[in-house]
């Protein structure tokens, strides 16, 4: 029986105001460069597994600040190039810095305070399995949905990112549960799939931008509002290969 559900933040309650992919329009075109909004939100996709894998080996946030330009030159470079347009370092670094002195905010998901009230008012405990580094009560509480939340754990309290096994054990501590009782969802398959099966919780793909088809290891799903059906039917929903042949019963059955 699943009485826990964890999620990662950013990329899967959470997006960022103005987007992204905007702001990196906007950017390339103080430069003469044209790149399409489809192409960047790809670009993302790519360069962001390497961006987790990075901030796995070594945490960004410790990293001095040359370091941390270095990287996000490469980081933006990997953006553009999988987005169609090649640039050089000299011009991915200034593109880069262009981008980042845009102001953000967080900003939720349409579907993330109706998934998020569904598993409180359900009984679930509601955890967050975070690598950023800030005052993840504080951001929940003035996006609206700190009273969905039971908890935070972030790798600053902990020390250790995801995918380390400390950070999943640690909500599994606070939510009081085996890890076959918890399910984790988040947007990055080696953070959040591989880090959350390494313990023994339940892992959820969310791939909102259908990126990545090519992993079939786990539950997929393309929307926070895909949970509460798969939660209903687990375990079985949770297995891919099970969850998989239900789809195909399914199908069969509305045709």
């Amino acid at each position: 029986m699943i009485k826990a559900v964890f999620f990662d933040f950013y990329n899967t309650l959470v997006k960022f105001w103005p987007p992204l992919e905007q702001i990196q329009q906007s950017a390339c075109q103080e430069f003469g460069l044209n790149i399409s909004e489809e192409g960047v939100k790809h670009g993302y996709a790519i360069a962001d597994v390497y961006f987790n894998r990075e901030n796995e080996n070594r945490p960004l946030a410790l990293r001095s600040d040359e370091d941390r330009l270095k990287f996000f030159t490469s980081y933006e470079q990997m953006i553009l190039d999988n987005a169609g347009l090649s640039v050089s370092p000299d011009l991915a670094q200034r593109i880069w810095e262009m981008a980042a002195s845009v102001p953000k905010e967080f900003m939720l998901f349409d579907d993330t305070v109706a998934a998020l009230a569904h598993l409180h008012n359900s009984g679930f405990q509601v955890g967050i399995i975070s690598n950023l580094r800030r005052d993840m009560l504080e951001i929940c509480r003035r996006l609206g949905i700190g009273q969905y939340v039971d908890f935070v754990v972030d790798s600053a309290e902990i020390g250790s990112e995801k995918p380390g096994a400390p950070i999943f054990l640690a909500a599994l501590e606070r939510a009081t549960v085996a890890p076959q009782e918890a399910v984790h969802v988040g947007d990055q398959h080696r953070s959040d799939v591989l880090g959350a099966r390494g313990v023994g919780i339940h892992p959820v793909l969310i791939d909102r931008g259908g990126f990545h088809p090519d992993i079939n290891d786990c539950i997929r799903i393309a929307s926070l509002s895909d949970l509460a059906p798969l939660l209903a039917a687990a375990p079985h929903s949770l297995q891919p290969a099970k969850h998989q042949r239900i789809t195909q019963l399914q199908d069969q059955v509305e045709e």
